[in-house]
């Protein structure tokens, strides 16, 4: 009865976001298809093909493995982006990062190595040589 609306193309996850919320913490790793929202705290790793926010009072100590991300809180380790990552005013970023892009406001803690990648997937061929 309330399940009648229509999916959007992709997948069921599409549009959908997890939440753990302040004063939560969790000992593991959390592994997503949908985007995540964390305000709580988490002490592992951090796999999605999704976008994960840390919200101004989130934390993780641990790796972090997504298509994009919004950092406001504190993140320790290391930190794999396919596509955008952004650092708000308010992060606080130690440890090693890889991103397709990155994008930071004025006032974020940003004490990490950095490497950024091209969001290209594939290396065509062209008479037998690489394209690139």
């Amino acid at each position: 009865m309330f399940d009648k609306k229509a999916q959007k193309s992709g997948g069921p996850d599409i549009g959908k976001t997890n939440r753990i919320v302040e004063g939560t913490l969790i000992k593991g790793d959390i592994t997503s298809q949908a985007d995540f929202r964390l305000d709580g705290e988490l002490e592992g790793n951090f796999i999605s093909s999704g976008k994960i926010v840390i919200g101004t009072s989130g934390k993780v100590f641990g790796d972090i493995k997504c298509k994009n991300a919004d950092i406001e809180g504190k993140f320790k380790g290391k930190m794999e982006v396919e596509e955008l990552l952004t650092l708000k005013a308010s992060a606080s970023i130690l440890g090693e990062v890889i991103t397709g892009k990155l994008s930071v406001e004025p006032g974020a803690e940003f004490t990490a190595t950095c490497s950024m990648k091209s969001t290209v997937k594939q290396i065509s061929k062209v008479n037998g040589q690489q394209a690139g």
